[in-house]
């Protein structure tokens, strides 16, 4: 297929007839994170606070600015040519300057000596947005900011936060200081209008906050007051680092049905998902198998926080938006034939195949050897496609949300074996229930790693002590075992435990160990699944998933001695499995 371009994008466009995007918040998100607030020198000269110091002692050459509002106008006046260096150079092509500022601060309009220096007098106020001031906040017993929390290692009700609630904080400041390759700003707010969505956010409001004083850009729950908000419950953020929380599993569910009903209002012309970098491809792949969308889903994450030198995050937005606005994605039908992406550092990434390599700008890296990288985006030129991912998603998956029962069947312990359960997926209005959320473990082989030279299941004491927790708390549960390249096999023990896990109504995927480019044979056996060219943890959200579909496998009423007909059950229920593993 010959590359496609965007090249007929039309530019500009009314208001109106803007694409409106949807920008979903997720955890840990470094693309919404900021540096912490430090107090400037300007307040500390002003409060009698002792000044900062370089680590060798010496001050700073330059002051803190942080991106603030002013509450009031004020004229200022700007030094003529001092935007660039060279400006002056070329003064005889400039209007002149609207007056002069002489050595003892007086503005005229004239030139009265050479000391005058040339201006430009502008007033500016609350309505020109965002201006680059000191930061002049201090702690609440006078003192200067010097890191998140009153203290180093202040508890959370002594703590600031340095992630954003949503997202519409970094695109304004993005639409006012980043800068095009014409030297215009507004990079983001010229080219669609925005919803910011708090599926499972990074930031959060622990006090609380009502409707009347929400200041953020078009958020979509604008209308309700939002009640105090838990850290590591509603929100998840990593900073202050010893305040860290991740999401558990029930988030999973959360996030899907936030995202899922969003689209489903239908107003909407392309999505947008933000996430940390080291987490972003699990939940893209997640996105990519369970939600039922026909329009365009992109991802971005950053390896800097917003603001800080050689942030790569606000560029992944802008190249976002165009990804969306390119139509690339578009089949003949106008529905999107791609996927769910990760936009990262100007590639275009297919969800099933990013993988964070390294943390730097450049650290994503496509997996499994046979693709990966679907295009080209930003400084190079217009969005560009190499080629169309072959494997089923969003609208075509065979997993997405729609297309998961009402309820499945679990497993749950019974006498030495396992009992069949009935476990509920989706709630009366069709959103997915927390609970279904299926308990997938990674096993991993390593060469000399048996404790002895029995083929025993017994040595392998972590996943049978995971089969009787999963029996007793999740009746929907599985197995990866990244074994060894490129088989997908493990020792003889770890394959005599997860066989047991198999008997017992568990599925077992095995995929590759690493990164590996081949895709996996037969495995173990015909009672367990090939991964393909899975990463494990691409491999247990897509088991997690069709663990939703298709329920448990067929438990054997005596694990420890199998009959002929229950093992031809399990296989026969196996190959549901490794039909959508060979097509997802």
């Amino acid at each position: 297929m010959s590359p496609a371009s965007s090249s007929d994008i039309p530019e500009p466009m009314a208001a109106e007839h803007l694409p409106r995007i949807a920008v979903f918040s997720g955890a840990n998100a470094t693309v919404q994170n900021s540096e912490p607030l430090i107090t400037s020198d300007a307040a500390r000269r002003k409060y009698g606070l002792p000044p900062r110091r370089n680590p060798d002692g010496t001050p700073p050459r330059h002051d803190i600015v942080r991106p603030q509002r002013l509450a009031a106008p004020v004229t200022v006046y700007i030094e003529a040519y001092s935007a660039h260096p060279l400006e002056r150079d070329a003064s005889d092509l400039y209007a002149p300057p609207d007056g002069y500022v002489t050595p003892a601060g007086d503005f005229v309009a004239g030139r009265m000596s050479e000391a005058d220096v040339p201006v430009y007098a502008v007033t500016i106020g609350p309505d020109d947005g965002l201006f680059a001031l000191p930061y002049m906040a201090r702690t609440r017993d006078g003192g200067a900011w010097e890191q998140e929390g009153i203290e180093p290692l202040s508890p959370g009700t002594e703590s600031r936060q340095t992630f954003y609630p949503d997202a519409s904080r970094i695109f304004e400041e993005i639409d006012r200081f980043g800068l095009d390759e014409k030297g215009g700003n507004n990079m983001l707010g010229s080219k669609a209008r925005y919803d910011f969505v708090r599926a499972a956010p990074s930031g959060g409001y622990t006090s609380g906050l009502p409707a009347s004083q929400r200041t953020d850009l078009d958020v979509t729950d604008r209308g309700d007051d939002i009640a105090p908000e838990v850290r590591g419950g509603d929100f998840f953020g990593y900073r202050p680092y010893h305040l860290a929380h991740a999401p558990a599993m029930a988030t999973l569910a959360r996030l899907t049905n936030v995202v899922q009903s969003t689209l489903d209002r239908g107003d909407y012309e392309g999505a947008m998902w933000l996430e940390d970098s080291a987490s972003v491809e699990d939940t893209a792949y997640w996105l990519n198998l369970l939600i039922d969308t026909t329009i365009p889903f992109s991802c971005n994450a950053s390896q800097r926080p917003h603001g800080a030198l050689a942030n790569d995050g606000d560029r992944n937005l802008v190249d976002s938006v165009a990804y969306v606005r390119s139509r690339i994605w578009a089949d003949a039908e106008g529905r999107d034939a791609i996927g769910v992406v990760l936009v990262q550092d100007e590639q275009i990434f297919a969800a099933r195949d990013a993988q964070k390599a390294d943390a730097r700008p450049g650290g994503f890296v496509a997996t499994g050897g046979h693709g990966g990288i679907v295009g080209t985006i930003g400084a190079p030129g217009d969005p560009m496609l190499t080629y169309r991912p072959a494997k089923a998603h969003t609208s075509r998956s065979a997993v997405n949300l729609r297309r998961l029962p009402d309820a499945t069947v679990g497993v749950r312990a019974s006498g030495s074996g396992s009992a069949p359960v009935d476990v509920s997926v989706k709630d009366a209005s069709g959103m997915l229930l927390e609970s279904a959320i299926p308990k997938v473990t990674i096993a991993k082989y390593a060469r000399y790693g048996m404790d002895d030279f029995s083929d025993s299941a017994a040595m392998q004491v972590e996943i049978l002590a995971r089969i009787e927790k999963n029996l007793e708390s999740f009746p929907l549960a599985g197995f990866v075992l990244e074994g060894m390249a490129p088989f997908g096999i493990g020792n003889e023990s770890e394959t005599a435990a997860l066989e047991e896990a198999v008997l017992r109504g568990m599925p077992v995927v095995c995929v590759n160990r690493g990164n590996a480019e081949g895709m996996v044979g037969g495995g173990p056996g015909p009672a367990f699944i090939s991964g393909s060219n899975l990463t494990a943890t691409k491999a247990r959200l897509l088991l997690m998933a069709c663990l939703m579909r298709f329920g448990a496998l067929p438990p054997a009423a005596d694990p420890s001695a199998p009959t002929a007909e229950e093992w031809q059950r399990i296989q026969e229920r196996v190959r549901d499995y490794q039909q959508i593993f060979d097509t997802h």
